[in-house]
């Protein structure tokens, strides 16, 4: 079998006028949350001291960076854009595949459609949908929890696959590039386990390298064949446990990008189902949560290992943001879960901390390795009387979607928490000409819209 082989195939094959109308729908959908995300990312945790930090790795190119002014080599806007819509934990995700499915693929797309300019806005989607179908598939294949941070590795592999198609890479020179970017993967799950920001930077890393792979095979480097199968290549190193031939199959069966969650809530997603319980509960029966008796959380073994972590004085946000009992206390506090609960002030306030201490946190006595299982709340009331809600998937999935008013709402604000905010006006002209992309000319008029200061 030649993954590789199959992979370059299937981006070279996908074509937007086979694309059906849910596939370009939600192409469209996704670009907007993402493009939305990244520039609310741009003043989020560490967005400024990483301009500070990579100030000296180049300017004066081609590309542009959500929030940020002046011009910056593609490898570069690829890094800080896909560190933007990952910061947060705001970004679309793949479940299954455990993949954040267009943070890396998006940006290096658009890095390498400015860099070379004409490119269409149905050439990006093209990418962006081939992209996420291999990222997704390699995802797939592995079928042991994660180790490395997959959505890291593989999204950089999906990167690949979205820059090459808009270079307009040929079979052999994506071959090439998927085994450039392969030997610059990286991305490990300490960084998830401790709540850092070199989480974000994993993808950034990977999303750079892709840009930068594609150049390296455009060029002419002979780079690994045997990337994904060979004794030493990412099926054999970084997964436990690998299927591999039914997701091949199914490349030619199944476009991915109609699968992937939309985020409500900028917290991992495994939070999400609890999350969404609490507001259920009490919608259904309000209680001040300084009356509640007993608050018990119960969710996938997968999911306690990923956000099971105890609430701490002084974590940082992007800890908080993977902590389910921190974040069920917001919700049962506020009704929500928003930005605003992962300021320094907002994780200093000690009542939300000390009702995450008295969340009870279970786990379901099941087998199944998702992340994204059943969650169940329970509410115990001070007369004694109990209320459970069971959430099997999430608000945000296709199943589940989140509506159309709620989409806007999300993408307006995110503009307006850029670090150079964009007006309703802005705002507006830039979802209406994502919602037309089947017209764009030219993707460099798409970012004209979104850092309309760049320049």
């Amino acid at each position: 079998m030649d993954a590789a082989g199959y992979f370059a195939a299937h981006v070279l094959a996908t074509r937007y006028e086979d694309l059906s109308e849910e596939t370009i729908s939600a192409a469209g959908r996704l670009i907007l949350d993402s493009i939305g995300v990244g520039l609310a990312g741009s003043s989020g945790q560490w967005a400024a001291e990483l301009s500070g930090a990579a100030s000296g790795w180049g300017q004066g190119a081609q590309c542009r960076v959500f929030g940020r002014e002046g011009r910056f080599p593609p490898g570069l806007a690829a890094f800080h854009n896909a560190y933007c819509i990952h910061n947060s934990e705001f970004d679309c995700l793949h479940e299954d595949a455990v993949v954040h499915a267009l943070t890396a693929i998006l940006p290096a797309a658009l890095a390498v459609a400015e860099q070379q300019g004409g490119v269409s806005g149905r050439t990006l989607v093209e990418a962006v949908v081939a992209g996420v179908d291999i990222a997704a598939a390699i995802g797939l294949a592995g079928t042991a929890p994660m180790k490395f941070f997959r959505p890291a590795v593989v999204g950089g592999l999906g990167a690949v696959a979205a820059a090459g198609k808009v270079a307009g890479l040929d079979r052999d020179q994506l071959i090439n590039a998927f085994g450039a970017q392969y030997a610059q993967s990286g991305g490990s799950m300490q960084a998830h386990e401790e709540g850092t920001m070199l989480l974000a930077l994993q993808i950034g890393f990977n999303a750079r390298a892709a840009v930068e792979a594609v150049d390296l095979a455009r060029a002419g480097l002979a780079a690994t064949k045997d990337t994904f199968e060979g004794r030493f290549g990412y099926f054999k190193l970084f997964e436990d446990a690998v299927d591999l031939a039914p997701v091949l199959d199914d490349l030619r069966k199944q476009r991915r990008i109609e699968e992937v969650v939309e985020k409500p809530f900028p917290t991992g997603r495994a939070t999400h189902g609890a999350i969404e319980a609490v507001m259920r509960l009490q919608v259904r029966r309000a209680a001040d949560p300084e009356m509640l008796h007993g608050i018990v959380v119960t969710v996938s073994p997968v999911a306690h290992s990923l956000v099971g972590r105890p609430a701490q004085i002084g974590m940082p946000a992007n800890y908080a943001r993977l902590c389910l009992s921190y974040c069920v206390a917001r919700c049962l506090l506020e009704g929500n879960v928003g930005v605003d609960h992962f300021t320094p002030e907002a994780l200093a306030d000690t009542a939300a901390l000390i009702l995450a201490e008295r969340i009870e946190v279970q786990t379901f006595d099941m087998a199944e390795p998702s992340a994204f299982g059943p969650s169940r709340v329970t509410l115990e009331y001070a007369d004694g009387t109990t209320e459970t809600e069971t959430i099997g998937q999430a608000l945000g999935h296709p199943s589940n979607p989140v509506s159309t008013a709620q989409r806007l709402a999300k993408f307006g604000a995110n503009c307006r928490a850029a670090a150079l905010p964009l007006s309703a006006d802005e705002a507006a002209a830039l979802s209406g000409r994502i919602s037309d992309i089947e017209t764009l000319g030219d993707v460099r008029d798409l970012m004209d819209l979104a850092c309309p200061r760049a320049d």
